[in-house]
């Protein structure tokens, strides 16, 4: 069976679109590939962040994907901060990559535009990548297509050594998944639903209250129409609602328009509003169960046991090909 290595940064938001779009494919991927799934806290702090809610969130993350069905059974979890030998094995590939790659690179020119004040870990965010990778001989690595740069770059670096030291990594290959549905902001339809949305009132995240759910899909802009047909383009919200009941009830377009073909939009919304809340409270329940038990912590720790034992042996094998004392 293949590996396959996700990291997730620890926002603490979690969105109806990232569920849906993301952690449901994850959930399918699972059963595919030997998977190790870490929480990707060095990265978090390259850019300004909450250090009083670092940890909480980490846990919180964890919790939450438990809840939307990723098994501990099925999945390496771990840390990557309780793992020293990613910070190890990045300064080593620092040391064999170029600036002129890094200073390229989509996000950094990206973010780096924002403030003259950046970190030079921004600028090496994608070397850690490729440690996290190259770490435990990875074979694929699921991203978005906006992500696929950093999955280059990281098989440029193991290729790169490789030819200068000797076969020492697996190079990996990009997993562009099957995208799953694009849920759009309830608010302004033709926006993809963000976590950074200025108006949280057209984002329902995971762990809102039933009745704020329930308000914001009521309240989501439609059209003048009343008919609840699929057409993104003259008609992006009502659309955009037919996503999500067809993401949470796996019904085809076809079916939905079919079942409420004699309905308004307001019934349509109680219809939404009824599976997104059903849904979403059994993953608040074993969220809050997770959350509130020692099962996270014995999760972790077994990650970072076996973790530690492959990276540590993935560094020593490179610093000896680096020529290092023994």
């Amino acid at each position: 069976m293949k590996r396959m290595l996700t990291g997730l940064q620890p926002t603490g938001v979690i969105t109806l679109g990232n569920y849906v779009g993301a952690i449901k494919q994850m959930v399918k991927l699972q059963d595919e590939y030997e998977s190790y799934i870490f929480v990707a806290d060095l990265h978090a702090i390259t850019v300004p962040n909450d250090n009083l809610n670092l940890k909480d969130n980490t846990r919180s993350l964890i919790a939450l994907y438990l809840a939307c069905g990723i098994d501990p059974k099925k999945n390496t979890i771990f840390v990557q901060s309780q793992n020293e030998y990613h910070a190890n094995l990045s300064w080593l590939l620092e040391c064999n990559t170029y600036f002129g790659e890094l200073s390229r690179m989509h996000q950094f020119k990206e973010k780096s535009k924002k403030s003259n004040n950046f970190t030079v870990g921004l600028l090496t965010y994608p070397v850690l990548m490729a440690a996290d990778i190259l770490a435990y001989d990875t074979d694929v690595v699921p991203v978005g297509i906006d992500q696929k740069q950093h999955v280059e770059i990281t098989r440029d670096i193991a290729i790169r050594f490789n030819n200068k030291y000797g076969k020492t990594f697996n190079v990996p290959e990009p997993l562009i998944t099957k995208t799953g549905t694009k849920i759009m902001d309830l608010l302004e339809p033709t926006k993809k639903m963000s976590k950074s949305s200025e108006n949280q009132n057209g984002v329902i995240r995971l762990l809102d209250d039933d009745e704020v759910i329930r308000k914001k899909i009521m309240r989501a802009t439609t059209d003048s129409e009343t008919k609840v047909k699929f057409d993104p383009e003259n008609k992006p919200g009502i659309s955009n609602l037919i996503n999500i009941y067809s993401a949470i009830t796996d019904k085809t377009v076809e079916e939905i328009e079919s079942m409420f073909e004699e309905s308004n939009y307001g019934t349509f919304k109680k219809a939404v509003a009824d599976v997104v809340i059903d849904e979403l409270s059994r993953i608040k329940k074993r969220y809050y169960e997770y959350l509130n038990s020692d099962l996270i912590d014995i999760i972790l720790e077994e990650g970072k046991k076996k973790t530690r034992v492959m990276a540590k042996a993935k560094v020593d094998a490179v610093k000896r090909k680096m020529g290092f004392y023994d």
